[in-house]
């Protein structure tokens, strides 16, 4: 597989025109520091930062949660076995200061990092990988939620399915080495292990912190004491989360380099324009997510935009449980009813593209056969007919006051949507849900929704992190199921990283086009923005970003 480098594009203050294109070329900022380097700082860190995000997390306990604001909290106090390049996005040693595969690629030996201590004082160890592994497989039912938790999609399965699952067992071999055995071959193993749901956490945290045993909390989100207060080896340990701020604080043990910042804080601020006004009034250092409204201000206020390499899908979800959406002929309807550039326009980046499948650009593997679907109300007028569409109703859900890397603006967005699918002939009701009511949740179990908005950021560089995610196995959001796809994925997942590998993922794309259990959107431009007090900004596709490579102007 092909990996491009990462663009990192930065406009700076005075740049308008650029920062209202938001596409053009611009230096590359110096931030490819490797996540496994270790460079000196001249002084302990004493600076404070805070950073305004779109959404509270939904927990702190990275391998129970799917979303990335709680990821963005947990990248900062629990580190992987293995991270990403910052330029290629290729897999680094963490962690694990070195690994090797067998011949038959169902074992992997990991070299661990020494002289690694938990914020609990715990030592990390051999010991330490291997309960959060056996944590992980032997997760209980009732803790795994609605969604499809990454351990799932890369393994297949827990232990109560052993005869699925690619995992088999962790062994510590000695004090420093890890064996990993595997039902399989899993190519992907060593990128997915990137991910931030495979955080290493602190085995004494976590059974004190009953991490398997989730209630409610006062927001309506079931989860556990754990994931109130995660304990892990990162640069930034967890101090509190009151309400709506998270704060952490440097780690004064940490292995690697601390960085400048001592105080951290992530400022959960729902709205776009309420996070501008802070950042302009100095209450925040920055934000993510930036919508097409701020870029002409946040320039004129002389703030950074930061753009990354699209690393997302945005798609309108079709629940095939619902009546009459189970005939192909109402999918392929619903798809040739959307007008992707007009769906675009004004509502996302420009730079954004339109997708016809779901594998992002980024991963080398487009296919020039799948089936398009171009806006053509006529011949969805026509398949409405066909499929003996008689006008019902069709609950549409969307989120509310959130903004995500995939979609920037969701009400807006599904007004769009359904003016478009409102001239096709089709029924739309719309069901607004404020995403703090679990939208993710309730968009992933059973219910009366017929179309619902969601999308997928990529966390790791493999086609599995989006395919396998998706469409690996039958699920309640799509309700599709479809055995020959699951099958190809399943042998996709297991080839060598070579061009067999790649045609089975192309042909992946062309089955799911042909089937149509939801139309891909767009691949959204995702950007960040930072005052000028910032020299320099970890940006990455995958957003790995940990705070102790953020730089500071003195």
């Amino acid at each position: 597989m092909t990996q491009s480098a990462t663009r990192r594009s930065v406009i700076k203050a005075g740049a308008i025109a650029a920062a209202l294109a938001l596409a053009g070329c611009t230096p590359a900022r110096p931030d490819e520091e490797s996540p496994s380097a270790s460079p000196s700082t001249s002084s302990d860190p004493s600076a404070s930062f805070a950073f305004a995000t779109a959404a509270r997390p939904a927990g702190l306990d990275p391998f129970l949660v799917v979303d990335t604001e709680s990821h963005r909290v947990t990248r900062q106090v629990l580190e992987t076995l293995v991270s990403v390049d910052p330029v290629t996005s290729a897999p680094v040693p963490l962690l694990a200061e070195a690994w090797s595969e067998s011949e038959d690629g169902r074992i992997y030996d990991f070299t661990l990092r020494r002289g690694v201590t938990f914020h609990d004082g715990e030592p990390f160890n051999a010991d330490a990988v291997c309960a959060n592994f056996t944590r992980w497989y032997n997760l209980p039912a009732e803790a795994r939620g609605n969604e499809v938790l990454t351990f799932r999609s890369v393994f297949k399965g827990f232990a109560d399915t052993p005869d699925l699952s690619a995992y088999k067992s962790c062994t510590p071999v000695d004090e420093y080495t890890v064996r990993l055995e595997l039902t399989t071959r899993l190519p992907g193993l060593i990128p997915a292990l990137a991910s931030p749901e495979f955080g290493i956490s602190s085995p004494r945290a976590l059974a004190e912190g009953r991490a398997d045993t989730l209630s409610e909390d006062r927001g309506g989100n079931r989860i556990s004491a754990y994931a109130q207060h995660p304990v892990g080896t990162g640069p930034f340990a967890f101090t509190s989360w009151i309400d709506d701020e998270v704060q952490l604080t440097s780690n004064p043990d940490y292995w690697g380099t601390r960085g400048q910042i001592r105080d951290l804080a992530f400022r959960t601020i729902t709205s776009p324009e309420s996070r501008l006004r802070a950042l302009k009034n100095g209450e925040v250092d920055g934000y993510d997510l930036v919508t097409v409204s701020d870029v002409g201000d946040l320039a004129r206020s002389g703030m950074q935009i930061l753009q990354r390499d699209p690393y997302s899908v945005l798609y309108l979800g079709i629940n095939q449980n619902f009546p009459g959406l189970d005939d192909l002929k109402m999918r392929q309807a619903i798809a040739h009813a959307v007008d992707k550039p007009a769906l675009l326009e004004g509502l996302f980046l420009s730079g954004t593209k339109s997708a016809n499948q779901f594998l992002p650009e980024k991963l080398g593997l487009r296919s020039d056969n799948v089936t398009n679907y171009g806006h053509n109300l006529e011949q969805a007028k026509e398949l409405l007919a066909e499929a003996g569409y008689a006008g019902e109703e069709l609950p549409f859900y969307y989120p509310r006051r959130v903004t995500r890397a995939y979609l920037p603006n969701p009400e807006k967005v599904y007004a769009e949507l359904s003016r478009q699918l409102t001239a096709a002939g089709l029924n739309i009701r719309p069901v607004p849900i404020e995403w703090s009511d679990g939208y993710l949740e309730q968009i992933s179990q059973k219910g009366d929704r017929a179309l619902h908005l969601s999308g997928l950021s990529g966390t790791y560089m493999d086609a599995d992190n989006f395919v396998g995610t998706l469409f690996g196995s039958y699920s309640e959001e799509f309700g599709y199921d479809d055995p020959q796809l699951f099958t190809k994925i399943d042998r996709a997942r297991t080839l060598p990283a070579d061009e067999d590998r790649a045609e089975a993922y192309r042909s992946i794309s062309d089955r799911i086009s042909t089937r149509v259990p939801a139309v891909p959107l767009a691949y959204p431009l995702s950007a960040l923005t930072v005052s000028s007090r910032v020299a320099q900004y970890p940006t990455s596709p995958v957003l790995n970003e940990v705070f102790n490579y953020i730089r500071l102007n003195n």
